[in-house]
């Protein structure tokens, strides 16, 4: 499995024209540079003006209104300037409220009125000298409307041109979104990538290719058009492309499938041309196409409108572009999906992709060399041991081991140890797939009990059933959402299903509700999952593996039910109702075993119970050692508790007896100074 024992740095740079590791010119766009500060100035500026010109309102009146105010007494505060004479007006039977009124002025009547004003005032009242001619056309609407107009006009304009290319500021969208790496950038070599070596070595040719072509091509070779990295979830595709950056020395063009499509249309097909376009140029090189499923699903498929599909266009145009390869371009596309089954035939042929890469699941050899990379990035105990980790870790990925290896360091850190310890690591193990331990949920003693009674039932059926994996450890302390958990130890890696085990497998699902039943006398939900285990193996029997008698070595699933919105169906109704029937069957048969085998063994069920209710957590050994009525020398729940409240106490009276006096010691020892 992959593992990273370095940090990755970040790319060089971005898409854009010219050769990889060339600086790409600075954006003269809008908000940058001189311009963009006198506009941002600008602004600031109109805003300012127009906020200080917003006042309360004012009513015009007449020169003859204005007199009679005055007389009235009703006038204060009497301005004459350039424009009008201010003044404020008092409320009075009319008014309510008090006003601002002025009386317009023309340049021309400005002496005649300023004449009148003195007369009627006696000189009371303030004259202000008009602003500028540049204040007042500042003051005019028309100019700041043009100059609004003015402002939009420069951003759009020297947007467009900082923008670049063909179509200015809206062709930018369709300019390539990748990321270019170099060798130093990943930081990821094959060294550092494990479990997978079988992916590795296959990789390890287009490397050596773009290395040495001339080795490849003296006997007539060309090199493979495209590479598909096939795997689950976690299995290090994504880490194998970044590792092949790190070994061979030509630019890498790292993207993912959904940055191809945007809101616009047409833009994922102008992205891809525009990519290989700067690929061909930068040749030799690797293009990375991450989650490829993303564009590249099958055409045609599924629930559509009959309107235009960018998603389809996208993929139409990937298809050109790898046709478009030349023998002498040098370029190599690698793509990775975890769903190589919805991928369109056109996009897998040979031709194009021309390998598929399967980076499977580790086995038990290839967990155990991802445990050792991951484990020399922390400080492990000498009691760890990886081998048994690796064995007990069944179809982890190399991201749920290096997980497992991080969970235990964070729970080594928060109790305080100087190391991890083997603990550590199994409960990290269980962590990763079953959920956290959640010890201090307060079950009622009635739940507990049926809980201790169902998983007394999965345990002592497990070691009962010659072809069930072996048992583990069976615990009623709540994990994730479960109130307990029985946990099996598979002695080697399973990639197929026999009917046997299939068959015991099924009977163990059904041992927790028959002993709970037998026990309380009820049925409760706690068996869900034990449910879904079991219906969806006897389907699986039936409708895939042809494990059926009456129904034959025949395949009743469609070819890709999860694509389409109605469920795919290729046989009658009365091959739907045997289908029914042997589901059914199988997992009534599954039923009327476990009922008989609990029945016979309910004694060894009783004591598994009550030790769980005593001890909440016990190996496979000591669920041995109780089904042959040996007793456990081992402390209980409660006796832990006691042993640590004990422990508390006597910390405390011992903190308590000590002297209040530092300087007094025992057996009248002076300290030693400091």
């Amino acid at each position: 499995m992959p593992s990273d024992t370095r940090k990755s740095t970040a790319p060089q740079r971005t898409g854009g024209e010219g050769p990889p590791g060339a600086q790409a010119p600075a954006a003269r766009g809008f908000g940058r540079g001189p311009f963009g500060v006198l506009v941002l100035i600008g602004l600031i500026a109109m805003l300012a003006l127009i906020f200080q010109t917003v006042g309360p309102p004012v009513k015009e009146v007449t020169w003859q209104q204005f007199e009679s105010y005055y007389r009235e007494g009703l006038l204060s505060e009497i301005v004459l300037d350039e424009r009008a004479v201010l003044a404020r007006k008092s409320a009075g039977r009319a008014e309510p409220a008090d006003e601002t009124i002025q009386v317009s002025v023309s340049p021309t009547t400005r002496e005649a009125v300023f004449a009148k004003l003195d007369q009627l005032t006696g000189g009371n009242f303030k004259e202000v000298k008009g602003p500028g001619v540049l204040v007042q056309i500042l003051y005019s609407p028309l100019v700041w409307t043009i100059l609004f107009f003015v402002i939009i006009w420069l951003f759009i304009v020297r947007g467009l041109r900082g923008a670049g290319g063909p179509g200015g500021m809206l062709g930018s969208f369709g300019k390539s979104r990748h990321r270019v790496l170099a060798k130093e950038s990943t930081g990821i070599t094959f060294a550092d990538v494990a479990g997978i070596d079988d992916a590795k070595d296959e990789v390890g040719e287009i490397v050596e290719f773009l290395k040495q072509p001339k080795r490849f091509m003296r006997l007539g070779g060309r090199i493979p058009r495209g590479v598909l990295l096939v795997g689950d979830p976690g299995c290090g595709k994504t880490l194998l492309a970044k590792a092949i950056a790190g070994e061979a020395d030509v630019p890498f063009f790292s993207i993912s499938g959904s940055d191809f499509v945007e809101m616009f249309v047409g833009v994922g097909a102008s992205r891809v041309r525009d990519l290989f376009k700067q690929a061909k140029e930068s040749a030799p090189c690797i293009i990375f196409l991450d989650e490829i499923d993303a564009v590249g699903r099958r055409r045609g498929g599924g629930f559509t409108t009959g309107g235009h599909d960018e998603r389809e266009q996208t993929l139409n145009a990937i298809l050109v572009e790898m046709d478009g390869f030349d023998s002498s371009d040098q370029v190599i596309v690698i793509a990775a999906t975890n769903r190589p089954d919805v991928l369109d035939p056109a996009l897998t042929r040979p031709g194009r992709f021309d390998r598929q890469v399967v980076v499977a699941l580790p086995d038990l050899k290839g967990r155990l060399e991802i445990l050792r990379v991951h484990a020399k990035k922390v400080k492990a105990g000498p009691d760890v041991d990886l081998e048994r980790i690796a064995r007990g870790t069944p179809m982890f990925s190399g991201a749920e081991l290096a997980a497992v290896i991080n969970e235990a360091a964070i729970a080594a850190t928060l109790a305080d140890k100087d190391w991890i310890e083997h603990a550590d690591l199994e409960e990290a193990r269980d962590k990763v797939r079953y959920g956290r331990s959640r010890k201090s949920r307060v079950v009622e003693e009635k739940e507990r009990l049926a809980t201790a009674y169902h998983e007394a039932g999965h345990a002592v059926l497990q070691l009962l059933l010659p072809n069930a994996d072996p048992l583990h450890k069976v615990t009623i302390i709540p994990r994730g959402q479960a109130l307990g958990a029985t946990f099996s130890l598979p002695e080697k890696d399973r990639y197929g299903y026999g009917l046997k085990w299939l068959q015991a497998t099924m009977r163990m699902a059904c041992g927790g509700r028959i002993a709970e039943q037998r026990k309380t006398g009820d049925v409760s939900s706690g068996a869900a999952a034990d449910i879904l285990t079991l219906t969806q193996m006897a389907r699986h029997m039936v409708l895939e593996w042809g494990m059926s008698p009456r129904l034959g070595f025949v395949r009743y699933t469609g070819v890709d039910a999860r694509e389409s919105f109605i469920a795919e169906r290729e046989y009658s109704e009365e091959t739907a109702r045997l289908i029914d029937e042997e589901i059914r069957r199988f997992a009534a048969e599954a039923w009327h075993d476990a009922e008989r085998m609990i029945t016979e063994n309910w004694e060894k069920v009783e004591a598994v119970a009550q030790a769980l209710l005593r001890h909440e957590t016990l190996s496979a050994e000591e669920v041995g050692r109780l089904m042959r009525g040996e007793p456990l020398a081992k402390p209980t729940v409660s006796d832990l508790l006691d042993a640590e409240s004990a422990k508390s106490r006597a910390g405390s009276q011992q903190a308590a007896s000590r002297p209040d006096d530092p300087g007094l010691q025992p057996g009248g020892l002076v300290p030693r100074p400091a």
